[in-house]
């Protein structure tokens, strides 16, 4: 990884309205909240393409507004195969996403791609739930995971800053 531009993270799930850019849009504000902007790039995107150029899904912007988390401008776009190289960090939501882009991938790339909830501490769950065909409560439950493992990544992340 080289230290003179930005570390990049990039979360997928599979649409990129609800789960992924909710990571975004939390990971961002702790980055942000710790002055780390500047050194950390964060963007989202989904492993297929149902919802190009949509906004999150607007439960999602409502349940992340209430605890002070801006979604706006994130757009749902598929991941690209230049990803691979242009990324450090790719965190799928779940093992289906995580699987597709190990495959995608096919080796090549400098990306580390894992499950970001490899990074929680608060919990035994190893994948964030897709809220997507549930009511209100997967999309706070979603938040409460995200918001968990973005405070352990972003530990992580700063010893790896220049």
């Amino acid at each position: 990884m080289s230290t003179d531009k930005p570390i990049s993270v990039l979360f997928i799930c599979m649409g990129n309205i609800c789960r992924s850019p909710t990571a975004e849009g939390v990971f961002r504000k702790v980055v942000n909240d710790a002055g780390l902007a500047e050194l950390i790039h964060i963007e989202s995107a989904g492993t297929h393409a149902y919802h190009v150029n949509d906004p999150p899904d607007r439960r999602a912007l409502t349940a992340a507004e209430r605890r002070g988390i801006s979604l706006a401008g994130i757009r749902a776009r598929r991941v690209d195969p230049a990803d691979f190289e242009r990324f450090d960090y790719i965190f799928a939501m779940d093992r289906d996403n995580l699987q597709l882009l190990i495959e995608e991938a096919g080796g090549k790339g400098r990306a580390q791609i894992a499950l970001f909830l490899e990074y929680a501490t608060g919990g035994r769950e190893s994948e964030v739930p897709d809220p997507y065909y549930g009511g209100a409560a997967g999309f706070e439950r979603v938040l409460d995971l995200v918001e968990d493992a973005s405070a352990s990544l972003l530990d992580i992340l700063r010893s790896r800053l220049p």
